[in-house]
Protein backbone atom coordinates (compact mmCIF):
# COMPACT_ATOMS: atom_id res chain seq x y z
CA UNK A 1 0.00 0.00 0.00
CA UNK A 2 1.43 3.36 -0.97
CA UNK A 3 0.44 6.96 -0.87
CA UNK A 4 2.17 9.87 -2.49
CA UNK A 5 1.61 13.57 -2.49
CA UNK A 6 1.70 15.44 -5.77
CA UNK A 7 2.31 19.14 -6.10
CA UNK A 8 0.40 20.46 -9.12
CA UNK A 9 0.52 24.23 -9.68
CA UNK A 10 1.01 24.92 -6.00
CA UNK A 11 -1.82 22.61 -4.93
CA UNK A 12 -1.20 19.43 -3.07
CA UNK A 13 -3.12 16.37 -4.09
CA UNK A 14 -3.05 12.96 -2.52
CA UNK A 15 -2.93 9.79 -4.54
CA UNK A 16 -3.46 6.44 -2.90
CA UNK A 17 -2.83 3.05 -4.42
CA UNK A 18 -2.82 -0.56 -3.25
CA UNK A 19 -1.56 -3.74 -4.82
CA UNK A 20 -4.24 -6.38 -5.29
CA UNK A 21 -3.28 -9.93 -6.17
CA UNK A 22 -5.59 -11.44 -8.81
CA UNK A 23 -6.00 -15.17 -9.42
CA UNK A 24 -7.71 -16.45 -12.53
CA UNK A 25 -10.08 -19.23 -11.45
CA UNK A 26 -11.68 -20.08 -14.78
CA UNK A 27 -10.29 -21.60 -17.96
CA UNK A 28 -12.38 -19.08 -19.90
CA UNK A 29 -10.73 -16.24 -18.00
CA UNK A 30 -7.27 -17.61 -18.73
CA UNK A 31 -7.94 -17.81 -22.46
CA UNK A 32 -9.86 -14.71 -23.42
CA UNK A 33 -11.09 -12.49 -20.58
CA UNK A 34 -9.16 -9.35 -19.73
CA UNK A 35 -8.42 -8.59 -16.10
CA UNK A 36 -10.64 -5.87 -14.62
CA UNK A 37 -9.42 -2.42 -15.57
CA UNK A 38 -10.19 1.25 -15.14
CA UNK A 39 -11.94 2.76 -18.17
CA UNK A 40 -10.33 6.19 -17.67
CA UNK A 41 -7.67 7.79 -15.47
CA UNK A 42 -10.45 9.32 -13.35
CA UNK A 43 -12.48 6.12 -12.92
CA UNK A 44 -13.10 5.15 -9.30
CA UNK A 45 -14.02 1.56 -10.13
CA UNK A 46 -12.44 -1.27 -12.05
CA UNK A 47 -14.86 -2.65 -14.64
CA UNK A 48 -15.67 -6.32 -14.01
CA UNK A 49 -16.15 -8.38 -17.17
CA UNK A 50 -18.65 -11.24 -17.40
CA UNK A 51 -16.77 -14.55 -17.56
CA UNK A 52 -19.24 -16.46 -19.72
CA UNK A 53 -18.83 -19.13 -22.40
CA UNK A 54 -21.90 -17.84 -24.27
CA UNK A 55 -24.33 -14.90 -24.08
CA UNK A 56 -26.79 -15.06 -21.17
CA UNK A 57 -30.30 -13.57 -21.35
CA UNK A 58 -31.75 -11.90 -18.26
CA UNK A 59 -35.54 -11.75 -18.44
CA UNK A 60 -37.37 -8.80 -16.85
CA UNK A 61 -37.86 -9.30 -13.12
CA UNK A 62 -35.25 -12.06 -12.83
CA UNK A 63 -31.86 -12.40 -11.15
CA UNK A 64 -28.75 -14.21 -12.35
CA UNK A 65 -25.34 -14.87 -10.85
CA UNK A 66 -22.52 -14.09 -13.26
CA UNK A 67 -18.96 -15.22 -12.61
CA UNK A 68 -16.01 -12.90 -13.16
CA UNK A 69 -13.46 -15.71 -13.43
CA UNK A 70 -11.22 -14.11 -10.81
CA UNK A 71 -10.54 -14.14 -7.09
CA UNK A 72 -8.62 -11.37 -5.36
CA UNK A 73 -6.49 -10.90 -2.29
CA UNK A 74 -7.13 -7.67 -0.43
CA UNK A 75 -3.90 -6.97 1.48
CA UNK A 76 -5.30 -5.42 4.62
CA UNK A 77 -8.28 -5.97 6.96
CA UNK A 78 -8.91 -2.21 6.85
CA UNK A 79 -9.80 -2.35 3.13
CA UNK A 80 -12.91 -3.79 1.47
CA UNK A 81 -13.95 -4.17 -2.14
CA UNK A 82 -17.40 -2.82 -3.03
CA UNK A 83 -19.15 -4.01 -6.18
CA UNK A 84 -21.46 -1.42 -7.73
CA UNK A 85 -23.74 -1.47 -10.78
CA UNK A 86 -22.58 0.24 -13.96
CA UNK A 87 -24.67 3.38 -14.38
CA UNK A 88 -25.10 2.96 -18.14
CA UNK A 89 -26.57 -0.53 -17.81
CA UNK A 90 -28.86 0.63 -15.02
CA UNK A 91 -30.12 3.79 -16.70
CA UNK A 92 -30.50 2.39 -20.23
CA UNK A 93 -31.60 -1.19 -19.56
CA UNK A 94 -32.60 -1.49 -15.87
CA UNK A 95 -29.70 -3.87 -15.15
CA UNK A 96 -28.49 -3.44 -11.58
CA UNK A 97 -27.17 -5.51 -8.71
CA UNK A 98 -29.63 -7.73 -6.88
CA UNK A 99 -28.10 -6.71 -3.54
CA UNK A 100 -27.59 -2.99 -4.38
CA UNK A 101 -23.89 -3.14 -3.40
CA UNK A 102 -21.76 -6.25 -3.02
CA UNK A 103 -19.18 -6.34 -0.24
CA UNK A 104 -15.91 -8.24 -0.64
CA UNK A 105 -14.32 -8.70 2.78
CA UNK A 106 -10.54 -8.82 3.08
CA UNK A 107 -10.63 -12.46 4.15
CA UNK A 108 -12.78 -13.68 1.20
CA UNK A 109 -10.66 -15.59 -1.31
CA UNK A 110 -13.32 -17.09 -3.58
CA UNK A 111 -14.40 -16.11 -7.06
CA UNK A 112 -16.13 -12.77 -7.37
CA UNK A 113 -19.70 -13.47 -8.49
CA UNK A 114 -21.99 -10.61 -9.53
CA UNK A 115 -25.73 -10.99 -8.85
CA UNK A 116 -27.51 -9.00 -11.56
CA UNK A 117 -31.21 -8.14 -11.65
CA UNK A 118 -33.23 -6.92 -14.62
CA UNK A 119 -35.54 -4.13 -13.45
CA UNK A 120 -36.30 -3.22 -17.07
CA UNK A 121 -39.20 -4.16 -19.29
CA UNK A 122 -37.17 -6.04 -21.90
CA UNK A 123 -34.86 -9.01 -21.88
CA UNK A 124 -31.19 -8.04 -21.70
CA UNK A 125 -28.37 -10.24 -22.98
CA UNK A 126 -25.02 -10.17 -21.20
CA UNK A 127 -22.22 -11.07 -23.60
CA UNK A 128 -18.97 -12.84 -22.68
CA UNK A 129 -16.44 -10.21 -21.57
CA UNK A 130 -19.06 -7.45 -21.25
CA UNK A 131 -18.37 -4.97 -18.46
CA UNK A 132 -21.26 -5.64 -16.07
CA UNK A 133 -20.28 -4.09 -12.72
CA UNK A 134 -17.49 -2.11 -11.12
CA UNK A 135 -15.19 -2.78 -8.17
CA UNK A 136 -14.11 0.03 -5.84
CA UNK A 137 -11.71 -0.35 -2.90
CA UNK A 138 -12.53 1.61 0.26
CA UNK A 139 -11.17 1.97 3.79
CA UNK A 140 -12.94 0.07 6.55
CA UNK A 141 -13.29 1.35 10.11
CA UNK A 142 -13.95 -1.17 12.87
CA UNK A 143 -16.48 0.25 15.32
CA UNK A 144 -16.47 -0.29 19.04
CA UNK A 145 -20.06 0.01 20.22
CA UNK A 146 -20.62 1.87 23.45
CA UNK A 147 -24.13 1.65 24.85
CA UNK A 148 -25.56 4.91 26.17
CA UNK A 149 -28.86 6.30 27.42
CA UNK A 150 -28.55 9.57 25.48
CA UNK A 151 -27.09 10.80 22.20
CA UNK A 152 -25.77 14.28 21.49
CA UNK A 153 -28.59 16.56 20.32
CA UNK A 154 -28.57 18.05 16.80
CA UNK A 155 -30.86 20.37 14.87
CA UNK A 156 -32.23 17.42 12.91
CA UNK A 157 -32.69 15.14 15.88
CA UNK A 158 -34.80 12.09 15.08
CA UNK A 159 -36.10 13.51 11.78
CA UNK A 160 -35.92 10.71 9.25
CA UNK A 161 -37.19 10.12 5.73
CA UNK A 162 -37.76 13.44 4.00
CA UNK A 163 -37.23 15.52 7.14
CA UNK A 164 -34.62 17.77 5.50
CA UNK A 165 -36.85 18.70 2.55
CA UNK A 166 -36.63 17.99 -1.16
Amino acid sequence: MTNKYLDMQGEKMMEFSINIKVKRVSESQEKAMPLPQYATDGSAGLDLPACLEAPLAIAPGTRVKIPTGIAIEIPNKHIAGLVFPRSGLASRHGISLANAVGVIDSDYKGEIIVALCNHGESEYVIKPGERMAQLVFVPVFKATLEETLELTETGRGEGGFGSTGK
